[in-house]
């Protein structure tokens, strides 16, 4: 094959990057396209990706970089939707090895690195009641790295607690190499003699801005709102030294100028007390007609939404009183909330506020502040329910793109009315507009399908009309989302010539070859906001709605392994947009990095903001693996569930028997001809078989008469594996113990041991005998129930859930009448049910010092946490739920079949609870008790076989 000029440049490139990198460098056309995507409307394949350990590494890529005259961009969270964290160039990851928060003198302050998002910073500030200032409504996924770059507010910080005000200190390496670290008091004189150009072109362009009446008018006009537009001009004229101009110029700069390591926060106070009041207008005027008079008083916050807003959360499955029986035609709401830190400051904030409602014009109905918390909450889905309502309902094909603008207070009104007129007169019927009134924000949501070119171009002219509007209100086009590419070409406008040249001189001073993210911010070309643009690809039912905004990443057990929800989906559309070769290479590494390694745990579906289960629609992938006489091997492995058990439990004592090594050597072996997605891995942690379940019919408490409280489901679990301590009853036998002690008589499903809740199957796809088993233990536990009269438990939270299920598979399977007599089945997990119907009937308990636990998937989703903390906390006196708490990735049995995912999904939990001591490690299912043991080292117990033994007699 000939090599051209352009291949043995970038095979230099590459070269070069292994030198540096070694392994943490991938050129795989799987790894380019994963990372080709973020929350953004814009797709660029990179030609290489990164994975930085340290800074070294990061220095090192963008030295080579540099040299070889090719393009960096830092990835850590991927949320940002103006396309500033995709590259045509090497992508660095900086999320995976870049977490690390430290909480300094007492909370008041905090260090992060870029990877860290912003909730697992306030999860550790709560400790000490602080929060960090930014509080974007992507907290969840941002990531430090992102806020800084950005200068994210959100809906409370406004411009006084945003990521510029709140920074104590910046630690960020230059694209020469030079690190900068503005908490050293000889900061300014290091960089003078590190970097004396730059110095010198800062102190120049500072003097240069402040000798310019009009660009000191314009620089405090613009940084007087919410501004993300360009660099931030104003630490030209905030900040003396060139040391801190640079450390917050790079605050916005989008990764522009170099690369931050960490940066260091000063906190604010969590709020004790807090009232929320849903305000209804008639029109949006006189809802902005208010909003000087509620800023003056202290409201917090003061949300904005137009009638199209709710005339979408009306038409939602979630009702709110406050709307019901509302015509709404031009109403519109202001959701604002007061805090104190005592209950009389609050009520005093809210009764003086609460006294203008009667002056305002306009006010729909009676308003009223309240502390009620589910009304609170239902307000407040109101609010952040409108994104999700909107991407979710949009139609097939389109894109959901979500804008930001800031204009002054005065002209808020007016940009309203304007800015509805415009989305009506160019076709964009459904856009809503919210945002954070008291600073004048509006973020507006419209859904052009972009691959389409007539679309494209009324999206071109509808942008250009928009940049006329916000300007002309004297406004910023970018009030928290960053330039990025979208709104590059139109930087120069909005600050004219003269400060435009300012940016391009900070831009060539700091990286004068073009390396950091090029295109982004600073941009010559025109029509750049219309390139490179995703298309809007339509691959299956069940994922299409995803908008690729990355919340599903932080809670995915493999994201540092493999794939997330988000890229599995994002790969998905690409492959179908492939030719025939790259299509088939690409298919072969999704096997194992979407699809096998993929916990099916469900907890992206939490997070997803358009409720996408990843977790399912992985599992409809495994079905289509199946071949028919698999399926049928499915069905009969349920038919004949019995045998299959027991020789499963036989094979378990003989594998007690074997030594471990040779038990893992043979294992190994037969990995490598057959599927390590069907042959598991063994190890010496394996643990010997659990008791028949035949035995729960022995205890005392069991009764085959009218006087059973509740029907018990004991899991195959307890049956295949034994519990931890050889004296223990195990979590089945500890339930009956339990509802002994509390005298609840106990039915214990008949047949049971032939039976299973369906997960062994639905996990792997094998829907025949999903179906087949689903119908049998439908059948048995609705006598169990008496047909629903009393509910039903299961010992292991993965099974309740299971049972959970059935209604759902068995009308996927046309069992309609079955399914339907099955929802009258009240499932309860045994935590849950211990929680709420037996603590209270079991006398006094005994109390260790300290345990730690780890909540399952299955309870996040039953909502069983509150009861699994209930019962823990009977048996401690501290209870710690780690920080770090996530999916363990056992997942059933593919902790045994890829060891590896476990081992990445419980890394950062298990340094936490190796970290400390305690008594006990608590948690709810046996698979996960296994999971959370290989991580840890320490010997974990489903909570009621501890809080069995700790009841005094």
């Amino acid at each position: 094959m000939t090599v051209t000029a352009h291949d043995e440049k970038m095979d230099a490139v590459i070269r070069d990057l292994h030198t540096a990198v070694d392994d943490r460098l991938s050129t795989r056309l799987f790894d380019r396209r994963r990372m080709a995507h973020d929350a953004s409307h814009y797709l660029l394949e990179p030609f290489a990706v990164v994975v930085a350990e340290n800074a070294e590494d990061v220095a090192a890529a963008v030295r080579i970089a540099h040299q070889h005259q090719r393009s960096v961009t830092f990835r850590s969270g991927g949320t940002s939707l103006s396309g500033q964290s995709v590259s045509d160039g090497i992508i660095i990851d900086t999320r995976q090895h870049f977490r690390g928060v430290e909480v300094l003198d007492g909370g008041e302050r905090v260090r992060c690195q870029p990877g860290a998002t912003v909730r697992q910073v306030n999860a550790r500030l709560a400790l000490y009641r602080r929060i960090l200032g930014p509080d974007p409504a992507s907290e969840s996924a941002c990531t430090i790295g992102g806020v800084v770059a950005n200068n994210s507010s959100g809906m409370s910080c406004g411009t006084i607690a945003n990521t510029y005000e709140t920074l104590d200190s910046l630690r960020f390496v230059l694209v020469t190499g030079t690190m900068v670290d503005t908490s050293r008091e000889d900061c300014d004189q290091a960089l003078r003699a590190a970097e004396p150009e730059l110095w010198r072109s800062l102190a120049e362009l500072r003097d240069r801005v402040r000798s310019n009446p009009q660009s000191l008018q314009r620089i405090r006009h613009q940084f007087s709102m919410k501004n993300t537009m360009g660099y931030g001009l104003n630490s030209l004229v905030d900040f003396d030294e060139p040391a801190q101009i640079l450390a917050h110029l790079m605050i916005g700069s989008e990764g522009t100028l170099g690369f931050i390591l960490d940066a260091t926060f000063v906190t604010l106070p969590i709020h004790a007390h807090m009232a929320t009041a849903l305000c209804i207008f008639d029109a949006p005027e006189d809802a902005t007609a208010a909003l000087p008079s509620l800023v003056a008083h202290g409201v917090r916050t003061a949300e904005f939404m137009d009638a199209a807003s709710l005339r979408v959360t009306q038409r939602g499955s979630r009702k709110v009183r406050a709307l019901e029986g509302l015509n709404v035609d031009r109403h519109t709401a202001l959701l604002v909330e007061v805090a104190g830190d005592s209950v009389q400051e609050m009520d005093e904030l809210h009764h003086g506020i609460s006294a203008l409602f009667g002056g305002f014009r306009g006010l729909a109905q009676d308003t009223r502040f309240t502390t009620d918390p589910v009304l609170r909450a239902e307000w407040w889905h109101v609010r952040k329910g409108l994104y999700t309502a909107v991407a979710g309902a949009r139609p097939s094909g389109s894109t959901a793109l979500l804008e930001d603008v800031v204009v002054p207070m005065p002209q808020l009104a007016d940009t309203v009315s304007a800015l509805t007129r415009m989305c009506n007169s160019y076709g964009y019927d459904d856009a809503v507009q919210f945002g954070h009134a008291k600073d004048g924000n509006l973020h507006f949501m419209i859904n052009p399908n972009l691959s389409d070119e007539t679309q494209l171009g009324t999206y071109a002219r509808f942008t250009d009309d928009l940049v006329d509007l916000i300007l002309e209100a004297d406004g910023s086009l970018k009030a928290e989302h960053g330039t990025g590419r979208i709104m590059a070409p139109f930087v120069r406008r909005q600050y004219g010539d003269e400060l435009y040249d300012v940016m391009v001189r900070i831009k060539r001073a700091c990286d004068p070859g073009n390396t950091l993210n090029p295109g982004v911010i600073i941009t010559e070309d025109a029509h750049a906001h219309l390139r490179d643009l995703k298309p809007a690809t339509l691959v299956d039912a069940q994922v299409d709605r995803c908008v690729e905004c990355g919340y599903c990443e932080p809670v995915c057990p493999s994201k540092d392994l493999t794939t997330t929800p988000r890229q599995r989906i994002a790969i998905l559309r690409d492959m179908s947009l492939m030719n025939p070769e790259q299509r088939a290479e690409m298919e072969k590494d999704y096997d194992y990095d979407a699809i096998d390694t993929c916990a099916v745990d469900s907890l992206c579906m939490i997070a997803c903001p358009v409720d996408i289960d990843t977790g399912v629609f992985m599992k409809s992938l495994r079905t289509q693996r199946w071949s028919k006489p698999a399926q049928k091997v499915g069905e009969t492995l349920a038919k004949q569930w019995g045998p299959v058990l027991g020789g499963l439990r036989a094979g378990m004592h003989v594998a007690d028997h074997v030594p471990s090594g040779l038990l893992t050597g043979i294992t190994r072996a037969a990995r490598i001809p057959l599927s390590k997605d069907l042959i598991p891995l063994v190890g010496d942690d394996l643990p010997s078989a659990g008791a028949d379940r035949k035995v729960m019919r022995t205890y005392a408490c069991v009764t085959r008469g009218d006087d059973a409280e509740v029907a018990f489901f004991p899991s195959c679990l307890s049956e295949i594996f034994s519990a931890a301590d050889p004296q223990s009853a195990g979590a089945a036998g500890s339930f009956l113990h339990l509802c002994g002690v509390a005298g609840a008589k106990v039915r214990v499903v008949d047949g049971v041991e032939k039976l299973c809740c369906t997960t062994v199957w639905s996990s792997k796809g094998l829907t025949l005998g999903r179906d087949e088993m689903a119908r049998r233990t439908a059948e048995a536990v609705l006598t169990a129930t008496d047909q629903g009269r009393i509910p039903v438990v299961s010992d292991a939270s993965s099974c309740s859930h299971g049972l959970h299920e059935i209604g759902g598979y068995l009308r996927q399977a046309g069992e309609d009448a079955l399914a339907q007599r099955f929802d009258a089945v009240h499932v309860m997990d045994s935590t849950r049910y211990t929680a709420e119907r037996l603590l209270d009937r079991l006398g006094p308990v005994r109390r260790l010092a300290s345990v730690v636990l780890h909540p399952t998937c299955t309870d996040r989703h039953e909502g069983n946490v509150p009861a699994l903390q209930k019962l823990a906390e009977a048996c401690a006196e501290e209870v710690v739920v780690p920080i770090d708490a996530g999916c363990c990735g056992f997942a059933g049995d593919r902790g045994m079949l890829h060891p590896e995912l476990t081992a990445s999904a419980t890394r950062a939990e298990a340094a936490e609870v190796i970290g400390g001591t305690y008594d006990a490690h608590l948690s709810s299912n046996r698979t996960c008790e296994l999971g959370m043991s290989r991580a840890t080292g320490k010997t974990y117990r489903h909570v009621l076989e501890v809080l069995a033994e700790m009841i005094e007699s």
